[in-house]
């Protein structure tokens, strides 16, 4: 077909309420009931076949710890192999094939997802990642559907872009998927993260090998069995569970290894880094390190704020998805003056915040990911507890006798340096520093220069020059910084995300600026008449 391509203009996916009464809400509960009594055995995915080890680990529901949902084969060092194998074979065929045909493949997963396999792969994130009903909508059904979509329209404006002819000659851009394959780690916390890591390089034309979180293993696996039903074909992405020490060594390991699509620690991000460095001489090419790691994520309160709207914030940015978001607010600053009615307004809404299994539809919070992430949270609280100066204002209650539950919690510390102001906690704890009101200046300073981490931040205040001042100080302190709102909830092309100095490489997941690294461009210059005579004119 001789014809220019026009991908359909994509638009934000509408958030469906799930209120009672509503038909989405009927479907999801009838699919939660449904996949609650099944026991999923995953296996991995390499060159389109299932591969099967008998390394089974099992897959329990966070607010229901002893109920086993799916077991997940541990991809071998023979699968490992098989999936590189897979990889560079299939990147010949998929490299080759026109943008619009490898878009299409996208466009109809996001029809299929925001159709028939919507409340499929929302039920499977409430059940294995323990998130309400409208978290789980947000994420594994409308910020999915979003990057695929969006994706599709970023890369279409992208390729357009060539540079300028000149007489006699025409010069073009070969956008060139990268040479061998991208290593795609994708963390448990947001499902839509687990099919946009290994979906945006393929979009471009790479072949991705996909390591999965083992604890959101069950709906990262419905993705993958997405991508089959919209068409991918075989070996492009290879669904890879396992242990991550030795999954990585042997990929990294491998001189076909072109990029690293990451979202997870800052820790095991810059260990990545440094293997990648190690082995430099080792690689075809440079390969393309993509990563959004942790964050410390701040809201900084003025004088002239609403106390209510900062509360409210507050609240829904610290504790929805148990705070188990890189850009849940994580540390607060508030004034003295606001500080009392900010607190009074907090408890009184916590207290009516309700906690236990999502698939109870009145529940605000669920469990936290596992024992581990528990472990953590309580040995922060049990401390706090101990410590001169902290003050655990609300909650701070851990159960683990059903599941992982950590209530929502509010401390107050007197040292803007106490290491809840600082460490990444990762669970729904907001640690909260009551400055003078007269220090706002030094507050900011403060703020900027407390955490390594530079991913999300909020100010809240009424008076624009505060605003203006606050914009400057704060210029490098957060990659997604909000202006009298929460510091989550970003929308695929309203909001890129990433953060920059520990929060990562910054290359705005959901953006043209993402795509632009999982292509290698090559100029081509064609002369149609050339020369015939060496000499220039200034010879005579």
């Amino acid at each position: 077909m001789n014809a220019t391509p026009n991908i359909p203009k994509p638009i934000n996916e509408p958030i469906l309420s799930y209120a009672p009464g509503t038909p989405e809400r009927a479907a999801l509960a009838a699919e939660l009931q449904r996949q609650a009594g099944l026991d999923v055995e995953i296996p991995a995915i390499i060159g389109g076949k299932e591969y099967r080890t008998g390394n089974l680990v099992s897959v329990t529901m966070p607010h229901r710890h002893k109920h086993q949902i799916a077991r997940v084969h541990r991809v071998d060092a023979r699968g490992l192999d098989a999936a590189v194998t897979a990889a560079r074979e299939a990147h010949r065929e998929w490299s080759s094939w026109k943008f619009e045909d490898r878009a299409a493949v996208f466009l109809r997963a996001a029809d299929l997802l925001a159709g028939p396999w919507r409340q499929v792969l929302n039920a499977s994130t409430m059940h294995g990642q323990s998130k309400t009903s409208f978290q789980a909508e947000i994420d594994s059904a409308c910020e999915l559907i979003d990057f695929w979509r969006f994706n599709a329209h970023f890369a279409e404006g992208m390729l357009q872009a060539q540079p300028l002819p000149a007489p006699g000659m025409w010069n073009r851009l070969d956008y060139r998927p990268l040479e061998g394959f991208v290593y795609a780690i994708t963390p448990f916390n947001f499902t839509a993260i687990g099919g946009n890591l290994p979906g945006a390089p393929a979009l471009m034309g790479n072949a991705v090998i996909w390591k999965p979180s083992s604890t959101a293993a069950l709906s990262n696996y419905y993705i993958m069995k997405l991508y089959e039903a919209a068409g991918l074909p075989p070996g492009v992405i290879n669904f890879i569970p396992g242990n991550a020490v030795e999954v990585s060594q042997r990929l990294l390991g491998d001189p076909a290894l072109a990029g690293i699509h990451f979202t997870g620690s800052t820790t095991v991000f810059r260990q990545l880094w440094r293997q990648v460095g190690e082995r430099l001489d080792h690689y075809v090419s440079y390969p393309r390190i993509v990563g959004e790691t942790g964050g410390k994520d701040f809201v900084a309160v003025h004088q002239s704020a609403d106390p209510q709207t900062v509360a409210v914030a507050l609240i829904r940015g610290a504790y929805e998805y148990q705070g188990q978001k890189c850009s849940a607010a994580s540390r607060a600053y508030l004034p003295a003056s606001l500080w009392p009615e900010i607190r009074d307004r907090m408890v009184a809404m916590m207290e009516t915040i309700r906690m236990g299994d999502v698939s109870d539809f009145g529940n605000f919070l669920g469990a936290v990911i596992d024992q581990k992430s528990f472990t953590k949270l309580k040995g922060y609280l049990d401390q706090a507890r101990k410590d001169k100066g902290v003050t655990i204002v609300a909650g701070g209650g851990t159960d683990d006798s059903e599941g992982w539950f950590v209530e929502p919690t509010l401390v107050q510390a007197e040292d803007s340096g106490y290491r809840m102001m600082c460490d990444e906690l990762f669970g729904p704890i907001l640690t909260v520093h009551v400055y003078p009101d007269d220090r706002w200046t030094e507050t900011l300073e403060l703020v900027d220069r407390t955490s390594p981490y530079a991913l999300t931040g909020a100010i809240f205040a009424r008076d624009r020059e505060v605003i203006q001042h606050a914009d400057r100080v704060l210029r490098y302190a957060a990659g997604n910084y909000y202006v009298n709102d929460k510091p989550t909830g970003a929308v695929v092309g309203q909001q890129p995300f990433g953060g920059g100095r520990a929060s990562g490489t910054n290359d705005k997941a959901g953006s043209p600026l993402n795509l632009s690294r999982w292509v290698s461009p090559r100029t081509i210059k064609e002369t149609f008449v050339p020369p015939t005579d060496y000499r220039y004119p200034f010879l005579g």
